[in-house]
């Protein structure tokens, strides 16, 4: 047993000190999509966590370090749902739907991701090209898009001329959208994006709407 003048074990640090990186990082999450990279505060972050504004500084080095770590992990959430999507043994209509829906969930359930991906846009995406974690993640999804795409085109189903970049910012752009746009879209056309009743409704829309596109009859001119 350890006494109380004795250091906590090593084991035990390391265990301290990721569950107050952890909390440090939902804090800081909420702070930046609330108010935006310039608008937050590492005081703020400090008073709402079992910490202090020095001990976030140790962890992190510094505001723009901490913005950057916020990123990191949001994009490493999505990234980890890709990597976990299985689409094996399903047909490429099926597949692609399946990818679509893990998408739409992931936007939904995470606005601040959406607001968060907003804000480091409004600051030319300095952040992420400064991070070495963030160049190297990639997107899983990109694998699965170019497996599917290829199993769709080589049974004839797909006829679309996309790539899997295109057509991940093709999912990508209404998931997005839906969320980050659902206030100025309801004032300007009354309509709540985000509605619990129309959720399924907006989901298989946007399955259909990409597998419309990717199984379109096309024309040769000339």
């Amino acid at each position: 047993m350890t006494s109380a003048e004795e250091p906590a074990p090593a084991e035990g640090r390391a265990r301290d000190a990721a569950r107050t990186r952890a909390e440090i990082l939902d804090v800081a999450t909420q702070e930046f999509a609330r108010a935006g990279y310039d608008g937050a505060r590492v005081d703020e972050i400090a008073a709402r966590t079992r910490t202090t504004k020095r001990m976030i500084y140790y962890y992190f080095g510094g505001k723009e370090q901490l913005f950057t770590a916020v990123l990191e992990r949001a994009y490493g959430a999505i990234r980890d749902a890709e990597r976990r999507l299985d689409v094996d043994g399903l047909d490429p209509v099926a597949a692609i739907r399946r990818l679509a829906e893990l998408t739409f969930d992931h936007h939904e359930r995470h606005p601040d991701f959406v607001r968060l991906v907003s804000i480091e846009n409004i600051h030319g995406a300095r952040h992420i090209a400064a991070s070495r974690k963030l160049g190297r993640i990639g997107s899983p999804a990109l694998d699965v898009i170019r497996r599917i795409l290829t199993a769709g085109r080589e049974s004839g189903v797909f006829t679309a001329d996309v790539d899997a970049v295109e057509l991940h910012a093709m999912i990508s752009s209404f998931c997005f959208f839906r969320v980050a746009n659902r206030h100025t879209f309801g004032v300007l056309f009354g309509r709540d994006l985000v509605a619990p009743a129309q959720r399924e409704r907006y989901r298989t829309l946007l399955g259909d709407m990409v597998i419309a596109h990717l199984t379109a009859e096309r024309t040769t001119a000339g």
